[in-house]
């Protein structure tokens, strides 16, 4: 299996935070304030159990060929909705971060913007891997045509 983040274990965990922007908030906002807090966690919990992370911004595109719920056109929630996706090496190294007299200030302005609270949720690692190269691609692809069955 390939680390789609270098240096995150097999078995470790991811956080996500789902933020709903306030209306009187922007995106600009929102960057400022996670970049910060991010930098802090960069700082003081690389070397206690934080492998890495990113945020990203709903961009209002919806698969119609991935949704199975209609042909929605575009997410109500675009440019309003973010997530902030972290990886640790355990549960218990997250929950020590947000103990952190540095982490708890920073983490309180970015709850600010928030028009739907803050729920982070903890997921186990099953699966995480990145693209072949265009070669191994193409030796899959042949041994696809070759071996599979079905």
């Amino acid at each position: 299996m390939a680390s789609l983040i270098n240096g995150f274990p097999h078995d470790g965990v991811v956080t996500i935070n789902r933020v709903i922007l306030k209306p009187e908030y922007s995106i600009d906002d929102l960057q400022e304030r996670v970049a910060v807090l991010c930098e802090n966690v960069k700082t003081y919990h690389s070397d206690t159990g934080f492998v890495g992370g990113f945020v990203c911004l709903n961009s209002g595109a919806i698969s119609n060929e991935g949704s199975t719920i209609g042909q929605a056109v575009e997410s109500e929630l675009k440019e309003k909705e973010a997530l902030v996706i972290t990886f640790w090496k355990t549960f218990e190294d997250h929950e020590e971060s947000h103990k952190s007299e540095t982490f708890q200030p920073l983490f309180k302005e970015v709850l600010e913007l928030c028009e739907n609270g803050n729920e982070e949720i903890a997921y186990d690692m099953l699966w995480s891997g990145a693209a072949y190269s265009a070669e191994d691609a193409a030796a899959a692809q042949d041994a696809k045509a070759k071996y599979a069955v079905g």
